[in-house]
């Protein structure tokens, strides 16, 4: 309980605690000006006075007042609309004006006005204009062009114009360069001159004259100059330029000669090509290692021109479709020449530059690996009809000629360069000893470990740039590629060679379970990526064997004990557990379908026996008792047994059997506590149906006196489990007992013409309805008013129909409408209402 002062005394506390806190106040701001005083850096000392200083003059509010553009910017606008202005008169003076004048004045006028333009920057930069002497070196730069074109049209006017073009452009590329040099505060010049230099040598070329080089080697020289000129030119928009120009002049040849190598005729053909592209190389070479941050695309460049070129020689040495593998080998030689020594700097351009070059080669196999894969599908219309004449015939469609005998070859190189990969260190990776080093404290003044650590990979260096991958993952990574390769190149191997089909089905079932056992061990990454390979190349190799008998047998024999068996040993996780588990169950079915079908047996006496599945995988679950593995191994059993449903669909007396048999293998599938409720249920349902179609069979049409002998039973074992269990489900209870009779008699009576048994099944239902609302039972209130409203439903239609048929037509369509209305205006009392019902009906048993 809290003691309240009075008012008067509450007011004389809160006014003392008021005058504390302004006394508080007022302390913190004195403290803070004092601190402002602190931190206010000091005024500088003020001039001394001279005698008779004149008084400051105010600024006046237009001087004081800010402009709209600053001087400078004023400056630049006006000498740039000036030399636009100066450049346009030129050019029409040239054009237009130049014919009335005489080849005296022309001359005087033009050079005279050139030399003023290019002379007058001169002065202009000792007086600090730079910017009226940018503007004054344009305009002169524009009147050298226009002085070239007045020299063609007057003195040279029978020179070719390619030609004249070459010699002009380089004339006044070396003079603007001299130009720039010498008035080195010019920013216009010099860029321009590297620009007009992509011009002269791709012009002689163009020329075609004795002489004049081919155009990809004017090109790729120009692109070595422009390499130059960025390596070592000082003004970065010089270097900009260059850069810009080396990447195309450099890229048009290197395009022109890889088409040059690539349609060459002959090896001697495809040596001058082969030559440009190792030419490229060295000038992209070059450009990697005098610039660092150009090392990685330049180099990358280099090792595909070099690939490129000796590829291109190699392709036209072998036949027609062992190209790609000409190429691959270049690009495996180019990792071996990593390997072997070379700048730290170029490794990860001509790293990427062969992983280029192996993707290309390992997309160039996929059509086949993809068809060896799906092909033996277009055989499933005729299955056991013979042995095929060879592993192409198996694959039924046409396997392409040119390179289908390189292509396994290729994928076994591409996995041996992986596995060679991911067993050797990395260029950048640092290893752990070294890293332990590194980070370990030494003495004072002793000196620290320098150079790799013993056993390291030569010419190894620390990362640098970023923390590296972990060189575990890579190595996963490169393994689990050269697996899926190696199964790719050892699967497409048969029609390649065009192997027999039983050597076929040997081949794949050997890889198969090469794959397998890779899938079961513990490296996660790996067991996925041969798990994959293995599932798919036993269900292409189980397709396959379906050519024979004999062979089918085998085949889906030995894959059913072999994925068994690896479902058994696998440590590779619960989840390649469950899925090898389930697919030896699948394969399994195949197997007891197949045996089936080799009897002659039609398709609804087929599965019984597709039930022994589902039953020994009852037993199997049984004995794994709570594993992971066994939901999904059961799952896959009711899966065959859904197949075993659909076979006996055809004939009512097999399907009931195969019902029944099903709600054994589910009721005894119940005795396993783990698996009681749904088991339960599906038996008792399986039980039901197979009763209900065992009736349908026997053209029965007084269901009621096989039912309700099971009703009655039904029934009294329910209210004696009510009893023992008040909480047991009226579900459980009672649920199959009244199915057993209503449900069949529903469909007895909606087919039936009299109104008795309508009536007999209406009073029923009905009183099984007020029982249940009587006891507060859910599933008698639910199934008798489910039965007692369609049987109802049943009775009225024809007189419904009736009655629809005589009112007018637009009434329907009114009484629709005004429904919706009602429904709509009392849409959240519906839905109150429902709920209310729904709660209802969760609170009875």
């Amino acid at each position: 309980m809290e003691n309240v002062p009075p008012p008067a005394e509450e007011l004389a506390i809160l006014d003392r605690e008021l005058v504390q806190l302004d006394a508080r106040r007022s302390q913190l701001l004195a403290r803070r000006a004092w601190l402002l005083a602190v931190l206010q850096p000091p005024a500088a000392p003020a001039p001394a006075a001279r005698p008779f200083a004149a008084p400051p003059i105010a600024a006046s509010p237009r001087e004081a007042s800010p402009t709209e553009a600053s001087p400078p910017s004023v400056q630049n606008l006006l000498l740039t609309l000036g030399g636009i202005l100066l450049t346009i008169a030129a050019i029409a003076f040239t054009l237009v004006s130049w014919g009335h004048l005489g080849i005296g004045g022309r001359s005087l006028v033009l050079g005279a006005v050139t030399i003023a333009a290019l002379a007058a920057p001169v002065a202009l930069l000792r007086r600090g204009l730079a910017s009226t002497a940018e503007s004054l070196a344009g305009l002169g730069l524009v009147l050298m062009v226009l002085d070239s074109y007045a020299l063609h049209v007057v003195a040279l006017p029978d020179t070719g114009g390619l030609a004249y073009s070459s010699v002009a452009s380089a004339v006044l590329a070396a003079l603007w360069a001299a130009y720039g040099l010498s008035l080195n505060r010019l920013r216009i010049p010099l860029p321009v001159a590297v620009l007009t230099a992509q011009l002269p040598l791709p012009l002689w070329a163009l020329t075609a004259s004795a002489g004049a080089p081919s155009l990809e080697w004017a090109l790729l020289a120009t692109a070595a100059l422009d390499v130059a000129a960025a390596l070592w030119a000082k003004p970065a928009g010089v270097r900009g330029i260059a850069t810009a120009g080396a990447a195309a002049t450099g890229g048009w040849a290197l395009l022109i000669g890889g088409v040059q190598s690539v349609t060459a005729d002959s090896p001697l053909d495809a040596v001058a090509p082969a030559v440009l592209l190792v030419a490229a190389a060295g000038v992209a070479l070059c450009a990697a290692l005098r610039s660092p941050s150009a090392a990685a695309p330049s180099s990358a460049v280099a090792g595909l021109a070099t690939i490129a070129g000796i590829g291109g020689v190699a392709r036209a040495a072998v036949p027609e479709g062992w190209s790609v593998l000409g190429y691959l080998l270049c690009a495996v030689g180019l990792l071996g020449l990593v390997r072997v020594g070379v700048p730290q700097r170029l490794r990860p351009g001509l790293i990427s530059a062969a992983g280029v070059v192996h993707a290309i080669a390992a997309l160039w196999t996929l059509p086949l690996v993809a068809l060896t894969l799906v092909g033996p599908l277009t055989g499933l219309d005729d299955i056991w009809s013979g042995t095929p004449a060879d592993a192409r015939g198996a694959l039924g469609a046409p396997l392409p000629e040119s390179g289908l005998t390189a292509a396994p070859l290729v994928l076994l190189i591409l996995a041996a360069a992986l596995t060679a990969a991911g067993s050797t260190a990395h260029p950048t990776d640092r290893p752990v000893a070294a890293a332990d080093a590194a980070a370990t404290p030494h003495p004072e003044g002793a000196p620290t470990p320098q150079g790799p650590p013993a056993g390291a990979w030569p010419g190894w260096a620390p990362h640098v740039g970023g923390p590296p991958a972990p060189r575990g993952d890579r190595r996963a990574a490169a393994l689990t590629a050269a697996a899926a390769l190696a199964w790719a190149g050892l699967f497409v191997l048969p029609p390649a060679l065009d192997l027999s089909h039983a050597a076929t089905v040997t081949i794949h079932l050997l890889v198969t379970a090469a794959a397998l056992l890779l899938a079961v061990r513990p490296a996660r990454a790996t067991a996925a990526v041969a798990l994959a390979c293995a599932l798919s190349g036993a269900v292409s190799v189980a397709v396959l064997s379906l050519a024979t008998r004999p062979a089918t047998f085998t085949v889906l024999g030995t894959l059913t004990v072999a994925l068994a068996v690896s479902a058994a040993a696998s440590r590779a996780g619960r989840a390649v557990q469950a899925i090898l588990a389930c697919a030896a169950t699948g394969f399994a079915t195949a197997l007891v379908g197949a045996l089936a079908a080799a009897a002659d047996l039609p398709p609804h006496q087929v599965a019984p026996a597709i039930l022994a599945v589902p039953a020994a995988v009852a037993l199997i679950a049984a004995r794994l008792g709570r594993h992971p593995v066994a939901l999904p191994m059961e799952c896959t059993g009711a899966a065959a047994g859904l197949l075993a449903v659909a076979l006996a669909g055809e004939d009512r007396p097999t399907l009931a059997l195969v019902l029944a048999l099903g709600g054994v293998i589910a009721a005894g599938t119940a005795v396993r506590a783990e698996r009681r409720p749904a088991a339960g249920y599906l038996g008792a349902v399986l039980f039901v149906l197979a009763t209900w179609v065992r009736l349908a069979a026997s053209d029965v049409s007084v269901p009621e006196a096989y039912t309700l002998p099971v009703t009655v039973p039904a029934l009294a074992v329910g209210l004696l489990r009510r009893r023992r269990d008040p909480e047991a489900s009226s579900w459980t209870a009672y649920g199959p007992g009244l199915a057993a009779t209503l449900l069949p008699s529903l469909v007895a009576a909606w087919g039936d013409q009299h109104w008795l048994r309508p009536l007999l099944l209406g009073v029923a239902a009905l009183a099984v309805t007020l029982a249940g609302a009587r006891l507060r039972l859910q599933s008698l209130l639910v199934l008798g008013g489910a039965v007692l409203a369609l049987d109802a439903l049943h009775e009225l239609a024809p007189y419904v129909v009736q009655v629809v048929g005589a009112l007018p037509r637009w009434l329907p369509p009114a009484l629709a409408g005004l429904l919706l209305l009602a429904v709509g205006a009392t849409y959240e009392q519906r839905l109150r209402d429902a709920r209310r019902l729904r709660d209802a009906l969760g609170r009875m048993h």
